[in-house]
């Protein structure tokens, strides 16, 4: 058995007196894909935020000791509108050499260094993100709500990338999404939470219709688990 990269052991997180994550508990395993769904306002962005440290918390989260984490954020609308170009984007971080190495990874040519931020499509924008959460080689990706349907080069979706780069890289994935076919096709393992955890476990054998509605459509308080 290897070592899980991460546990999690009665989380709980509160956010201005709110209880945004109440009483989750899983594991990852090295070469996991795993999935967090859930509604909006579910606490999905805020489970991420707070493995990779920057909300506070109650429980246990304990990284494996060789981890280096890569985060691609849900959306950061402010960064396309400083007036820098990819690769002094890029030097903020790292060297142009790896600048170089890492945007031609996910698809890029040379030429991308020189365009501004401002003027990417949304789907160039994402694969930026991306290439910017490869710097310094991580072995954890930390992925938020990749937006759905972005096309890259007609027919490779964002998911398609992020599997090819899971492949090349030998990443741990912990992937936000709203859809459902990228869950069943490409994770192994979900956590199906809204405020507090609904379900977890293989995709295929824990998301029954049952499951997902009641992870969607019910209010809260109807399965609030009282131990």
């Amino acid at each position: 058995m290897k070592e899980p990269i991460l546990k999690v052991k009665n989380l709980n997180v509160k956010l201005d007196s709110e209880e945004i994550i109440k009483g989750l508990s899983f594991e990852v395993k090295e070469g996991d894909v795993l999935t967090i769904l859930g509604p909006n306002g579910a606490g999905k962005t805020v489970l991420l935020k707070t493995l990779v440290g920057i909300f506070p918390y109650k429980g246990k989260i304990e990284w494996r000791k060789d981890v280096r984490i890569g985060y691609v954020p849900q959306r950061v609308p402010f960064i396309k509108d400083i007036p820098i170009n990819v690769e002094e984007f890029f030097l903020l971080k790292t060297t142009s050499e790896e600048a170089r190495e890492i945007l031609e990874s996910v698809g890029f040519e040379e030429s991308i260094l020189k365009k501004r931020l401002g003027d990417l499509s949304s789907g160039q924008f994402q694969r930026i993100l991306v290439a910017w959460a490869l710097v310094k080689n991580p072995n954890v990706l930390l992925f938020d709500e990749p937006m759905a349907g972005i096309d890259i080069s007609g027919k490779e979706t964002i998911y398609n990338l992020l599997f090819k780069l899971k492949k090349e890289r030998n990443l741990t994935i912990l992937l936000v999404t709203h859809d459902l076919s990228v869950v069943f096709k490409f994770s192994n393992f979900v956590v199906c939470l809204n405020k507090c955890p609904i379900c977890q476990g293989v995709p295929k054998k824990v998301l029954t219709p049952q499951i997902l509605h009641k992870l969607y459509k019910e209010e809260v308080k109807f399965y609030t688990h009282h131990h």
